[in-house]
């Protein structure tokens, strides 16, 4: 595991850095650090969030302080793998129709292939949720196969549908709100990523591996009717 960096955050929280880059190893290592923090139950620790290379650890400063929790974390990093998640495989149903997927030719076009090779190198991609961030529900994943990356837009498009599926450079995203976005639109899941339920908040945890599959326009209909993306 690599060694990391520390940065005090206010008087209640601590940040440990891996990396300055994506990565998938510096990602790997924030999960390994989450999964033993959750076994270690450090006392004054209130919430752990991890991220693509850091993690923020929110505590109680009438319990513990930057000093105790920097030594409690040197201690874990020592015995915490890269192993410790048994991360869950989902199935994710994705509609590739032209209404659906207003992005899809222009990817074709930028990686200079045909649509339906795009549709099927998204569809062979490995996805692994990284992190959650931006707004409830987005659960960054990466994983886009290389010759289907394309940059963000130039300018954010506004009122991209809810259960839109969405790539930049490597990353991947099924959106839970009717919000802009300046990624690639290239195509819609009737799956709900932000669940109403109380045990269970998001379809994914960070580390579950996700796979789509794809669906024609009459399974779309009758699996998102009655959804909140609708």
């Amino acid at each position: 595991m690599t060694k990391p960096w520390f940065k005090p955050v206010a008087d209640h929280a601590l940040l440990v850095e891996f990396a300055t880059q994506i990565s998938d190893a510096a990602n790997r290592d924030v999960l390994a650090l989450d999964q033993a923090l959750a076994k270690a139950d450090v006392p004054g620790v209130i919430e752990v969030v991890p991220a693509f290379v850091n993690l923020l650890i929110d505590f109680d400063p009438l319990v513990t302080d930057h000093t105790m929790l920097e030594a409690t974390v040197g201690k874990l990093l020592k015995t915490a793998t890269q192993t410790t998640h048994d991360p869950v495989r989902h199935a994710v149903q994705i509609c590739y129709d032209a209404d659906l997927a207003p992005d899809l030719a222009a990817v074709a076009k930028a990686c200079e292939l045909s649509p339906e090779t795009v549709i099927n190198a998204h569809l062979a991609g490995d996805y692994r949720v990284c992190m959650y961030g931006f707004a409830p529900g987005y659960a960054y994943m990466a994983g886009v196969p290389d010759p289907i990356q394309v940059p963000r837009k130039a300018a954010a498009v506004r009122d991209v549908s809810a259960g839109s599926v969405i790539i930049a450079g490597p990353q991947c995203l099924i959106t839970t709100l009717t919000m802009p976005t300046g990624w690639s639109v290239i195509g819609r899941s009737p799956s709900r990523v932000l669940l109403n339920r109380p045990d269970r908040t998001f379809l994914f945890d960070v580390g579950d591996h996700v796979a789509f599959e794809r669906i024609d326009r009459a399974t779309y209909d009758r699996l998102s009717k009655g959804s909140p993306h609708d």
